[in-house]
């Protein structure tokens, strides 16, 4: 049958309707503008005060890393993920341990977003214990993704306008605050170095939660049948969002620093509530302190959807057991038993994990995912390419090189806990594989080239 005639009898596709700035928007609410409030004392604490810093660190790994995501998605328009780009372009089982590395990250970020929620619940109503709102959130996150909810793009940008206000809001108290107490004039430039406290590996220690601050950028390559000139696009705006969330995420943390110059907090996990109370008074302490609350709500029920779909797919292409795995619910058209499990282990990793651990868990997965991306890229735009250029070869190549830095620079714990999930892939894969003496089934993704071969 011909294309033409392909075409004639297929139901209606998708409309490019979405330009660059569009795009660019989308990228920033999938991120959220408020991104490193939550993190920002953990932060603070790791790198002895020096988060702008980190956050810089982070937005040049993520900067390079996105020319490679955005190259990539341009050959799989219709699967961005590292675990089909790795899986097309290096080797199936490659694919299969970038994926076991993603699930520890999709798994960790609503398991980090009840615990940081739950502290949140209780700088409102402190007689509550935590346990009882971690499983609270976690029941209200369950419940939002089994009954099939999903925020449709309206919603997430009033929430993302409802942010900026809130930004807004704390830079104009800060500066104001800044004016009636102003710092001493080397105070300025201790937020990017203080001799008496800066150390490389504290930095980089910092830089390796800081990240957190950028993942959800690679959400973009999943409109790329709804973008006009795709090929162009979808690079660009990445490189955007990346840029622009860098940019907007310094100049929140430097702010908050200047207002608060120490590391010692009330509580660490929301200390950047407690910069805003003394910036703006108790009403921006309670106006932060909630906005953050909504903001995580709808981060961490996406997160929770975002696992139980990874593990689906996964499970459709027969990478971890089919039977249980990709099974739909006939009623509700999701995942079901994947949105149970992801809440049963959110719920136990409430209670076992602290928030700076949990963050450095889940970036122990992106990393390793974001180093499969560079590789992939390296791969197919050098080696494999007619026309080697210094382009193709140094940006995969310092993308990967930067996230491996960043990768390494993880506390010991997340290692060892990152380790021992990984070496259980392995075993997993081994024992799938008649210990690698049989390749691992994965469902055949084509890319645009094989494509337009076959037309």
């Amino acid at each position: 049958m011909s294309g033409n005639q392909t075409s004639s009898v297929s139901g209606p596709g998708l409309k490019r309707v979405l330009g660059l700035w569009a795009l660019v928007l989308y990228g920033i609410i999938l991120i959220q503008p408020t991104a490193p409030m939550p993190l920002f004392g953990a932060a603070a604490n790791l790198a002895n005060g020096h988060v702008v810093v980190t956050v810089l660190i982070g937005m040049v790994a993520m900067l390079f890393t996105a020319i490679s995501y955005g190259r990539m998605a341009n050959a799989y328009p219709n699967a961005g993920s590292a675990y089909t780009y790795v899986t097309r372009e290096i080797h199936p089982s490659l694919g299969y341990f970038v994926g076991w590395g993603m699930i520890f990250d999709y798994v960790m970020n609503p398991i980090i977003c009840v615990i940081w929620i739950s502290k949140a619940a209780m700088n409102i109503i402190p007689e509550v214990p935590f346990a009882v709102y971690a499983v609270a959130f976690t029941i209200l996150f369950t419940a939002m993704n089994l009954r099939g909810i999903e925020s449709s793009a309206r919603t997430n940008a009033i929430i993302a306008a409802g942010l900026g206000v809130v930004i807004v809001l704390f830079l104009g108290s800060a500066i104001r605050y800044l004016l009636l107490n102003p710092p001493a004039a080397g105070a300025w430039t201790k937020p990017f170095y203080d001799p008496q406290t800066f150390s490389f590996s504290a930095v980089s220690a910092g830089a390796s939660l800081a990240v957190l601050t950028y993942i959800g950028f690679d959400g973009i390559s999943t409109l790329s049948e709804e973008v006009h000139n795709p090929r162009r696009n979808i690079l660009l705006a990445t490189v955007l969002v990346c840029l622009i969330t860098g940019v907007l995420a310094s100049i929140q943390v430097f702010t908050a620093q200047m207002v608060w110059p120490g590391t010692k907090f009330p509580d660490q996990d929301t200390a950047f509530v407690y910069v805003a109370g003394r910036a703006g008074g108790q009403w921006l302490f309670h106006t932060i302190n909630f906005a953050l609350i909504i903001a995580t709500i709808g981060s961490g029920s996406g997160a929770h959807l975002g696992a139980s779909r990874l593990l689906y797919g996964m499970g459709r292409d027969n990478a971890i057991p089919h039977k249980f795995f990709a099974s739909i619910n006939p009623r509700t058209h999701v995942p079901s038993k994947n949105i149970i499990l992801v809440g049963a282990v959110t719920l136990g990793g409430a209670f076992l994990l602290t928030y700076p651990l949990g963050a450095q868990l889940l970036n122990f997965g992106a990393l390793i995912a974001f180093m499969g991306v560079n590789v992939s890229s390296f791969v197919r735009n050098f080696l494999r390419n007619k026309h080697k250029t210094f382009v193709n070869f140094i940006v995969p190549v310092l993308g990967f090189t930067v996230c491996l830095y960043l990768w390494l620079s993880l506390g010991y714990k997340a290692k060892i806990a990152g380790l021992c999930w990984l070496s259980a892939g392995v075993l997993y894969g081994a024992y799938r594989t008649s210990w690698f003496r049989r390749p691992l089934q994965f469902a055949k993704i084509e890319s645009d080239d094989e494509k337009n071969n076959q037309d």
